[in-house]
């Protein structure tokens, strides 16, 4: 499998391994012979394992972020729905509060209008009895005296 890429202008470790012991012709060093040593195999092998742990390592890492992606989109998901249920609770409570208040009103209203009713009898009341009260004194001042 390849090496993930540890991110814009960095080269991966195992890449940088690899040219540290196996460097590119023309690369400053002069090239090496190839040895046959026991020392150069045991440390050929090194190199190799230590390749494989890192690899083994960025494998882990991008598993692991993975599954922080699924548990993080299912909670999402979850946080979703509880948000979309409790808005749909607080929108029924809601009309039920402007239902009941709307009846409120509704009755206060009507009361109001009983309440108008009466004042308006009443100052029709009142007007009339001004005017007896009026013709009465004006029939009184226009009486002669005796």
């Amino acid at each position: 499998p390849p090496v993930p890429s540890p991110g814009p202008g960095l080269v991966p470790l195992t890449h940088r391994l690899g040219r540290a012991l196996h460097p590119q012709p023309g690369a400053g060093a002069p090239p090496l012979a190839p040895c046959s040593s026991v020392y150069f195999a045991s440390l050929d092998a090194t190199v190799e394992r230590l390749q494989q742990q890192a690899q083994d390592v960025f494998s882990r890492i991008n598993d692991g972020r993975k599954e922080d992606h699924k548990v993080l989109s299912g909670f999402r998901e979850t946080l979703l729905q509880k948000v979309s249920e409790l808005a749909e609770q607080l929108e029924e409570r809601l009309f039920h509060a402007y239902g009941f208040h709307n009846e409120l009103i509704q009755e206060r209203l009507q009361a109001l209008t009983e309440v108008m009713e009466s004042v308006e009898e009443v100052q029709a009341e009142m007007r009339r009895i001004c005017c007896a009260v009026e013709a009465a004194y004006r029939d009184l001042c226009l009486q002669p005296e005796a």
